[in-house]
């Protein structure tokens, strides 16, 4: 503890290490942020076992500036208590678990140590100490987790029964699996079961009062270890007593010490004293099973003098038992020795001093002798290792894969920092040379106090003190400052911080670059990892680029190759390039590359979104053209792999950059986000429902749910402004570029998914490419495409009915076949109502905010009502029929069944209906075959809208492969009046034909589930082929069929629309468009229907 005249105070280790100082933040700042007064300390000691302060305060000259009333200052002395806790190892340093968090207090334990203690008790928020030097760590690599899951104490209060005789407590510990914690008073010892909550205390009084614990103590498996003075028989003693047995001397191993025990430490089986004499003696210790008892049992095996190195044994800190040697496991004679205790660690004073067995003379094999028997090999002379050691860690745990962690030596030096002895192991276990060393000291520092070390994580954990102004709850104009209110309110917070980039680093420093790399291969599945290599790259930039000598042999290209080891190198430099000034980019890139080439690499690797954090670096580094042309190679590899959010960013990225906003770089997305549509402003309100325009629409309701992806706003225009923009007509030419790509490939999935993302005009884009990239050119690929991306079965007869409803090919009479014709006419019907109620309920509620994913209606309201009353259907379906009212009940309850949308009331009436059926095994395997014959209800609902999209863009071809997959004929029934009613181009009508035929071909031998369907529409495949014969130029009047919508609109129309340029809004769309009102559409209607009714003429200029 150090104090200054001019007032203040700080707290620092034995070598250095500054722990707290009252010269800065919330110690000399009031809330305000004016001055404290500092606080004068005219005297200080410490109170017993370090856990109280006792201060005097002075006074002198005082700061009234701040102060309206110089009198209100203290001007008596005043006496000051601060209290503190402590870590474990402060005085117990010999605990057999030092990766374990144990704070002690005066009267309560302060720990984290996994499942066992996840209750939080509520005074570890309140706590007003500072810590002198605190431990925690993991007793498992794999409760790393649990560990550093949460900031908070787990606060155990030591039993008032027990601190009532024996306050205050003098060491702790806690055992490997941190369930059990030990504690020593005054007399006696008591422990705890962090599982039951419970505390355990000796029973007979007596015996609690006769032993004063003098060497510390320690956990052995379920047994704790103390050394002991016995003031009746006035000797002193090594105890064992069971932790599951009573607390008494009966239930206890005791063996006679010839002199007083200061330290002990326990080392897998041995355990290893030191006593005032300045001698080591280690016993071996093994469980016994006396009768009902079971006990442990010690022996010593060896003592070793150390007298000749030792001037008082009270200068000894800690004595610790380890497998360390100045040799590696490969090196030693013997394998086993590797696990042996080799080495005894000595702390004199801060003086690390290593005695290491003696292997010079003949060995002994262990097979030749008892282990408990056998004399064990003498100790060599000791070694100095390191100055000015706080504390030592070392482990006994052994892990082929981390060797280097787990075999090294650490050393807390306090303020010279940490210190690793770390062994050196050849590639492939290859021999060594014997002219290099075999282990290594690397120094290095951290900003935190060292108090724990997780070996296999590599990490460094400590805590830090806190603090919280509460000078705000007091007035300043009061009578009298409170004396307390000079200091904030303390928090003991834990903390931790990774060290392997700086082992690293002096590895690659020294030339050990071979070392260095198998000690990070060795880490990688670390998930910190990649941060470790972004760390020590950043460290050596910021240094070697801003130094302002001349670096004779710079380190940043060899950190720079070492990291291109790892596959982890295009993201390393990427992120610590975006975290580092500009001004350092180009030292940066002069070593680990070209950032083109980098970009390059990452679109070779897939890894797309690094890619992007290139672009930012190439937009400041390189000329616009060239982030043009890497944008253009990343926004296409996004296209194709269906990176929605990445090509969002793009569009922006590639407007910015031809806008001359270059200058604000959009930011880089590091992970996809699962949103569908909407969100960003470039192509917010993109499209128009059924009956309003997007731009009444709120911008977190943007959907594409039964919308046509047509432009929005009052000039039809792609982008908000600047639609003639080469930058717009460029990113156009790429998006159509993708989407003719889609097309030929028949990946309509993708082109569905394409176009609601990215807000595509579909249909527009569709009219331009009828008879050519939206033409199908082989219907039977085309229909074996769509059934594996849609997931839709392929239909199938079952084994009984292929000598009754379509032997052959053939459509027999019969009721199978009847039920299956009165099926496919009623299921039109039902959907039809389904979706007039849907429509309607549509035009109330347009702000609905879904994608073309979602649920929509299975069929749009025109392609139905042409279906429901066109007279070519009805002539194909109601001709055959004979039992109609079965039949409808039969087509009702099939097409509930397949709709998952229907309103609750029509279950009631499908109930009904069935249970008036009598169905024959015929009947209803035939109905069970159809509803297998299905696909996903999500699969439906997107064939349909992408049906409603070619029908509106007048690619009958498609319209007739997707009606031949939903094996509705309707949808063929529809196509044929649109080629009755308007002019189609001739060559289309040829391709529809050949198509058919192929697939009639493919059916008749690959696949005869269609061939019923196919049997259904021969009539209208007829009619169609008729049609393609006599039809090659379409007349240019023609009498409008009775019945026809006006909804149907011609793809004509279509045409002329789409002619206006890319962007326009069609203005025959089915709903209207968002550009007409309600009520005139209602009123257009009204006079078309009164028109077609009287017989007219639709005109169409050919």
């Amino acid at each position: 503890m150090v104090t200054w005249e001019c007032g203040g105070f700080s707290l620092w280790s034995v070598f250095g290490a500054q722990l707290i100082c009252t010269l800065g933040g919330d110690f000399a700042y009031r809330s305000d942020g004016t001055k404290k007064d500092p606080l004068k300390i005219k005297s200080m000691s410490w109170g017993a076992e370090g856990y109280h302060l006792w201060v005097i305060s002075g006074f002198g000259s005082q700061n009234t500036e701040i102060e309206p009333e110089p009198k209100s200052i203290v001007k008596q002395p005043g006496i000051l208590l601060f209290q503190f806790i402590k870590s474990a190892l402060t005085i117990n340093p010999c605990m057999s678990n030092q990766e374990q968090v144990l704070l002690q207090g005066e009267d309560r334990l302060y720990l984290n140590c996994g499942e066992a203690s996840q209750t939080q008790n509520p005074r570890s928020s309140s706590v007003h100490y500072k810590p002198s030097s605190l431990a925690e760590g993991g007793f498992e690599s794999q409760s790393l987790s649990t560990l550093l899951g949460h900031r908070h104490w787990h606060v155990v209060q030591i039993s008032s029964t027990y601190l009532e005789t024996n306050w205050p407590i003098r060491f702790s510990t806690i055992d490997k699996l941190g369930q059990n914690i030990a504690v020593v008073g005054k007399f006696g010892f008591a422990h705890y079961s962090l599982l039951t909550k419970k505390w355990k205390l000796f029973g007979n009084i007596t015996q609690e009062q006769n032993m004063i614990v003098t060497g510390g103590l320690a956990w052995w498996n379920d047994f704790i270890v103390l050394a002991c003075y016995n003031i009746s028989d006035r000797q002193e003693e090594l105890r064992v007593y069971l932790r599951t047995s009573n607390l008494d001397n009966a239930f206890a191993h005791i063996t006679k010490a010839q002199a007083e025990t200061l330290l002990l430490s326990v080392f897998r089986d041995m355990v290893v004293v030191f006593r005032a004499d300045c001698s080591i003696c280690l016993y071996s210790i093994e469980k016994k099973s006396e009768g009902p008892n079971t006990t442990a049992g010690i022996q010593v095996l060896q003592e070793v003098s150390m007298s000749r190195y030792i001037p008082h044994p009270f200068l000894v800190v800690s004595v610790t038992l380890t497998s360390v040697s100045t040799e590696n496991g490969i090196t030693l004679k013997m394998p086993q020795q590797a696990r042996d205790a080799e080495s005894i660690m000595l702390n004199l004073a801060g003086q690390l001093i290593m005695m290491q067995r003696d292997r010079s003379g003949p060995q002994i094999r262990e097979k030749d002798s008892n282990p408990n028997q056998r004399k064990l090999l003498p100790f060599c002379p000791p070694v100095v290792l390191a100055q000015s050691v706080e504390n030592v860690w070392t482990t006994c745990r052994a892990n082929k894969q981390k060797r280097h962690l787990l075999e090294a030596l650490w050393l807390s030096c306090g303020g010279a920092g940490m210190k690793v002895w770390l062994p050196l192991f050849p590639r492939d276990h290859r021999k060594p040379h014997s002219f290099l060393s075999q282990r290594i000291m690397l120094p290095f520092h951290i900003n935190i106090y060292p108090l724990a070390v997780l070996f296999e994580d590599a990490l460094v954990l400590g805590a830090v003190n806190d603090t919280v102004l509460y000078d705000s709850l007091y007035t300043r104009s009061s009578a009298r400052e409170q004396l307390e209110v000079l200091f904030p309110f303390c928090v003991v917070e834990r903390t931790s911080q990774i060290y392997l980039h700086h082992i690293l680093r002096q590895l690659l420093v020294r030339n050990l670059g071979e070392q260095a790399l198998l000690l990070a291969q060795s880490c990688s599945a670390l998930p910190y990892f990649p941060h470790v290599l972004e760390l020590m790259l950043h460290e050596v930039l910021e240094e070697e680029a801003t130094s302002r000598e001349p670096i004779p042999d710079p380190l940043l290209p060899t950190v720079a190759k070492f990291i291109t080891e790892f596959p982890l190198f295009l993201q390393t430099v990427v992120h610590c390039a975006r975290k580092t000034e500009y001004a350092l980019w180009n030292y940066l890139f002069a070593a680990v590359g070209n950032p083109k080439d980098l970009f390059e690499e990452c679109l070779m690797a897939q890894d797309l979104d690094t890619a992007a954090s290139y672009l930012i670096i190439l937009q400041n580094m390189e000329v616009p053209t060239v982030s043009r042309q890497h944008a253009t190679l990343l926004f296409n590899t996004a296209l194709e792999q269906g990176k929605w959010d990445l090509c969002r960013h793009m569009i922006r990225f590639l407007k910015a950059i031809g806008s001359g906003e270059s200058e604000t770089p959009p930011s880089t997305p590091t992970a996809q986000e699962p949103s569908s549509s909407g969100g960003f402003e470039f192509f917010r309100n993109r499209s128009i429902s059924l009956s309003q325009s997007a731009d009444n629409v709120p911008a977190s309701k943007f959907s594409l749910q039964k919308t046509l992806s047509m432009p929005s706003g009052p000039s039809g225009k792609r982008w908000s402004k600047d639609s003639d923009c080469a930058e717009n007509m460029y990113i156009d030419m790429m998006l159509w570029r993708h989407a003719r790509r889609l097309l030929e490939e028949v990946r309509l999935k993708d082109l569905g998914c394409f176009a609601a993302q990215l807000g595509f005009e579909l249909i527009s884009w569709l009219c331009k490419e009828r008879a050519r990239a939206a033409r199908v050119d082989n219907f039977v690929i085309a229909l074996k495409r769509l059934h594996k991306d849609f997931l839709w079965p392929l239909p199938i007869i079952p084994a009984s009915s292929l000598s009754s409803p379509f032997k052959n090919g053939k459509l027999r009479t019969g009721s199978a076949s009847l039920c299956q014709v009165g099926e496919q006419l009623l299921k039109s019907q039902s959907a039809d109502r389904f979706l007039n109620l849907e429509i309607d309920a549509g035009l109330s509620n347009v702000q609905r905010s879904q994608s073309w994913l979602s649920n929509i209606g299975p069929t749009h309201h025109e392609i139905d009502t042409a279906s429901s009353q066109g007279p070519q259907m009805q002539d194909a379906f109601l001709s055959p029929l004979s039992n109609k009212g079965d039949e409808c009940s039969i087509g009702s309850a099939t097409d509930l069944t397949e709709s998952s949308s229907m309103v609750d009331g029509d279950w009631t009436v499908v109930d009904e209906s069935f249970s008036t059926l009598s169905l024959t095994q015929s009947e209803l395997e035939h109905i069970s075959m159809e509803l297998a014959s299905k696909g996903p209800h999500k699969s439906q609902v997107q064939l349909r809208y992408l049906l409603h999209i070619f029908m509106e863009a007048g690619c009958l071809d498609w319209c007739i492969v997707i009606g031949l997959i939903l094996r509705e004929s309707s949808i063929i029934n529809q196509i044929l009046v649109i080629i009755q009613t308007t002019e189609v181009d001739g060559e289309m009508l040829q391709n529809i034909k050949t198509g058919l035929h192929a697939v009639d071909r493919w059916a008749s031998a690959d696949c005869p589930g269609y061939k019923p369907f196919l049997n259904i529409i021969k009539p209208q495949l007829q009619k169609l082929s008729e049609i393609t014969e006599e039809q090659v130029h379409p007349e240019a009047f023609q009498p409008v069929t009775v019945g026809k919508t006006p909804e149907q609109t011609s793809p004509r129309a279509e045409e002329s629309r789409s002619s206006s340029g890319h962007g326009s809004i069609p203005q025959g769309e089915v709903g209207g468009s968002g550009m007409v009102s309600g009520k005139e559409e209602n009123t257009t209607r009204a006079e078309e229907e009164e028109t077609f009714q009287d017989g007219t003429y639709d005109c169409c200029v050919s």
